[in-house]
């Protein structure tokens, strides 16, 4: 019996100590800039959005909804993540497409609306002081 355990014991420790490839690398993110910056401008009303580059992993989505709220996302696709495909804006303005799958992700909270991703994109957390937007994680 203890030779079963045993053997059991190892056999998952060797079957799961894998990598996982299928997850948007975390990288630090402190972003800020007034909100008068000319690279926002586009964020002055509901539906805008921007790109910065520089952050995360393969840049950031920083977009305005309908109701005023920020959000932000990575741009690096999480379909294969490993490529570090930057997600592209379409021509609707409301979702984004991996250039490499051809998977879509919607805006308002970057979720899969078009396979093959079936996992989010990787959103950062938001804020607006003194008239300065900062994101991070």
């Amino acid at each position: 019996m203890r030779k079963l355990l045993a053997i059991v014991l190892i056999g998952l420790c060797c079957f799961s100590c894998g990598k996982a490839t299928d997850n948007i690398p975390s990288v630090p993110v402190n972003f800020s800039a007034p909100i008068n910056d000319p690279r926002l401008a586009p964020l002055t009303s509901g539906g805008g959005v921007v790109f910065i580059g520089g952050y995360g992993v393969a840049g950031l989505i920083i977009y305005r909804t309908g109701s005023g709220q920020y959000v932000a996302y990575d741009r690096c696709s999480s379909y294969q993540p490993e490529k570090k495909c930057a997600v592209t804006l379409d021509a609707s303005g409301f979702s984004v497409t991996d250039p490499c799958s051809g998977s879509k992700f919607s805006l308002a909270d970057g979720t899969p609306v078009k396979a093959p991703a079936t996992k989010s994109l990787r959103a950062y957390s938001v804020s607006v002081y003194n008239f300065q937007i900062f994101v991070s994680n």
